[in-house]
């Protein structure tokens, strides 16, 4: 029931951010044809674009924390006994934590310490702009202390315990390499 509404979550999140891009893309496209066609243009349309930006790539690495689609390498991992792999795991996803732990603290102190400052253009207060990271790392908190207590508990299958997709093209080369072990692709969680 956690993962369903969770995966709610990020479908809608997904959504957000479609709906961000198209508006970002209207503003940025619409402020150059004015320019170059009426040499005049929307003041707002910069900061509310660059903004937007911010907040569709922490929203979007919130997604990929959910889906474990950020970047990574299992050279080692792979080669573990499945005991060695949830050592490591539970290691990085303790230093993750951490990570975001930080990320949490800087951004919510920006966000208090801009709560009054206003942005240039638009006049809205600073603070929106920190509270993307606020938002991304509690979230990503979340998800990171879910799948970590998983990995500790046992609760996670060995089968998830490398979770690094490799893609087929590159499985295919590797496999025909002469000092190469046999290529195993393994795929994201759905």
């Amino acid at each position: 029931m956690l993962n369903a509404f969770i995966d709610r979550c990020c479908l809608w999140i997904n959504l957000l951010i479609a709906l961000a891009l198209a508006v970002m893309v209207v503003m940025v496209f619409g402020n150059v044809v004015l320019r170059y066609a009426f040499n005049s243009g929307i003041a707002v349309s910069e900061e509310v674009s660059r903004w937007l930006f911010v907040w569709i790539t922490f929203l979007g690495a919130i997604v990929a924390v959910r889906e474990r689609g950020h970047l990574g390498t299992d050279f080692l991992l792979a080669r573990l006994p499945p005991l060695g792999q949830r050592i490591c795991l539970a290691i990085s996803y303790g230093l993750m934590l951490w990570c975001t732990w930080l990320l949490l603290s800087g951004a919510l102190a920006q966000a208090r310490i801009n709560w009054d400052v206003d942005a240039p253009v638009t006049g809205a207060s600073m603070a929106i702009f920190y509270a993307s990271g606020v938002v991304f790392a509690v979230a990503s908190g979340v998800l990171l202390a879910m799948d970590g207590w998983r990995i500790v508990s046992g609760q996670m299958p060995d089968s998830e315990l490398v979770h690094i997709a490799e893609s087929e093209e590159l499985a295919v080369v590797g496999s025909h390499l002469p000092h190469a072990a046999p290529a195993t692709t393994t795929t994201p969680r759905q």
